[in-house]
């Protein structure tokens, strides 16, 4: 085998990075060199929220790990029991975010470790239209000293079922638009250049409402939650 010597190795580095940064600058040229038109497509849907998520995050604090992870899973079994015991109709139960850390105190400047701390995160999935939403808020509340977040949001399925949709006017916006812009300058012909998409953003919760467990009676829930925008954006360059 022949080892060339380093002088020759930096060489053909420098060589490649001169010549690498050559190839970029004539490519960056030659882009500027492109008459072109850009333009910004767009489009929007509003939809009714078809999902309704009780968030629920649960505590528990011990001088021992399998202490602490105990008392969080039989409140874990607690809420999970209840649920069926109220015969709560097409609901998904997701736990996840299971984590235990060092139960750490600070006093005066000064920290201290006092056992652990056991947490969980807990979502109630069902449909917006399920007549048993009162019933899960009771659930939660007789399952235990737990405290409850409710969202309505639009389910994945939803928005993934109206992408194309909205791809393809947001297309067809952009394509307009540059019709009138060579248009209204004479220019005769138009063909696309490059396409660019903006990544797509989950709608927001429109409602979201906070119910305590140490309520002495459950209020009966108000639910009107209002409609939600998925919009969609594409750059587009023209050139002529």
């Amino acid at each position: 085998m022949i080892t060339l010597p380093k002088s020759t190795h930096m060489k053909a580095l420098l060589t490649f990075l001169v010549a690498t940064g050559l190839a970029f600058s004539l490519q960056a040229q030659e882009v500027q060199q492109v008459p072109l038109i850009e333009v910004q497509g767009y489009s929007v849907k509003s939809v009714s929220p078809d999902e309704a998520v009780f968030y629920i995050n649960l505590e528990e604090k011990s001088m021992k790990v399998t202490d602490a992870t105990k008392m969080l899973n039989t409140k874990t079994e607690n809420l999970a029991n209840q649920l069926k015991k109220s015969k709560i109709r097409d609901y998904k139960l997701v736990a996840d975010n299971y984590s235990v850390t060092i139960n750490r105190i600070y006093r005066s400047g000064v920290s201290r470790d006092s056992g652990y701390v056991a947490r969980q995160s807990l979502q109630i999935i069902t449909k917006t239209t399920n007549e048993d939403l009162q019933k899960i808020s009771d659930a939660i509340q007789d399952a235990g000293d737990m405290s409850f977040n409710l969202s309505f949001r639009v389910s994945e399925a939803t928005t993934k079922s109206m992408e194309n949709t909205l791809m393809r006017e947001a297309l067809l916006d952009a394509q307009s638009k540059a019709n009138l812009i060579a248009e209204t300058l004479g220019i005769r012909t138009i063909r696309v250049f490059h396409v660019s998409l903006d990544q797509p953003a989950s709608p927001l919760p429109v409602m979201r409402m906070m119910a305590d467990g140490a309520q002495a009676e459950s209020a009966k829930m108000m639910i009107a939650p209002d409609g939600q925008k998925i919009e969609k954006r594409v750059y587009v360059k023209f050139t002529y």
